[in-house]
């Protein structure tokens, strides 16, 4: 090994292990995975490779699951759904190891230059319902999306929603996205008009560059395949349809975005599992800057993140410890601030539940 204390990998050991638990029902190939590698010192050291606040399961898996994409014929690959259609049934770890052995190198490199960033393009539906409805109240939006990724969700209108029951909305579209509803929530019976778009993101990535496309789909869990072939093709479509994304913190750069596209229509401000990510003093002054900016002109907020890992944003109180994705519109109106539950949901966007 390289040295790392016993500590270390020791604590790495329980981090798989927590994974392990976290992806039974998600992704069984890769729990199954991560139980084996809690218990390989080996394997757990290449994860040393990336800075201590990356050093998550996800990281390693997904730099094997980027040799195995581009390599489909290797050994390893015939366990994986994603370069196999009829992936092999019995144990993959000992080719899992062989290939962490022979190109520990490689993977090292990987983890020590990538993050995991996904991009999420499910979360669009239940963000279209909460469009849908501001769209109605004041016309074509221009959204602005915070810790955009690869700015696959500024796409919103270009993809097919099903919504059972709430029926078919937009189409065709290589994208479609289905989605369970139970209440009465305002399903709009067409797509929104989009004015104007523009993503912000510390680390954008650029999917017209096929390295950058090739990570982003590393990062899906390859027993996952509805999620890896809508991403494929919302990287299709992103690349036929070029948004502009700004290299700037969430903080600093959402001002200057707000204003670059407020000319052509609403301003809307989008954030989905992001807030979590931010230390609790940045995440009050994104709040306090949004505040600010509502204070001077009409401005929407669409926040889709988890209350229990988000204390800080305006949430009703009794949703303080919700630990599930809650979707608020936030308004501005002539400097008046006023905050709405408009759905709990899937953080996939698989369902989405009226506040009750």
């Amino acid at each position: 090994m390289y040295g790392r204390c016993v500590a270390d990998i020791i604590e790495l050991a329980r981090r798989f292990r927590e994974a392990a638990d976290d992806h039974t029902t998600r992704s069984p190939f890769y729990s199954a995975l991560n139980r084996r590698i809690a218990e390989h010192p080996g394997v757990l050291d290449l994860l040393t490779a990336a800075p201590e606040e990356q050093q998550l399961p996800v990281l390693l898996l997904a730099a094997v699951h980027s040799i195995v994409l581009a390599e489909p014929d290797s050994e390893l690959a015939a366990w994986y759904p994603t370069t196999s259609p009829t992936p092999m049934t019995t144990d993959p770890f000992p080719a899992f190891v062989r290939l962490c052995d022979e190109r520990s190198d490689e993977i090292r490199s990987i983890i020590a230059t990538r993050s995991v960033q996904t991009n999420e393009v499910g979360r669009c539906a239940f963000l279209l319902p909460a469009l849908g409805v501001v769209e109605a109240e004041v016309g074509p939006l221009a959204l602005v999306d915070v810790g955009t990724s690869a700015g696959l969700n500024l796409h919103v209108d270009r993809f097919e929603y099903h919504y059972s029951p709430g029926g078919h909305v937009g189409g065709p579209s290589p994208v479609v996205l289905e989605c369970g509803v139970r209440g009465d929530l305002p399903i709009p019976a067409r797509l929104p008009e989009v004015s104007a778009r523009v993503g912000i993101d510390r680390s954008p990535v650029d999917v017209t560059d096929p390295a950058q496309a090739h990570w982003l789909l590393a990062c899906i869990w390859p027993d996952q395949d509805d999620r890896f072939r809508r991403l494929a093709a919302a990287i299709e479509i992103a690349g036929a349809h070029p948004v502009e994304i700004r290299t700037a913190d969430a903080v600093t750069g959402v001002a200057a975005a707000v204003a670059g596209v407020a000319p052509a229509g609403h301003p809307v401000v989008l954030n989905s599992w992001v807030l979590n990510y931010l230390p609790v003093p940045r995440r009050r002054d994104y709040v306090e800057s949004l505040e600010h900016l509502g204070r001077t002109s009409d401005l929407t907020w669409i926040s889709a993140e988890a209350p229990a890992l988000c204390p800080g944003l305006p949430y009703p109180p009794h949703l303080g410890g919700v630990d599930r994705t809650v979707v608020l519109v936030v308004r501005w109106r002539d400097g008046v601030r006023t905050v709405s539950h408009f759905a709990t949901a899937h953080p996939h966007g698989y369902w989405m539940h009226a506040p009750t």
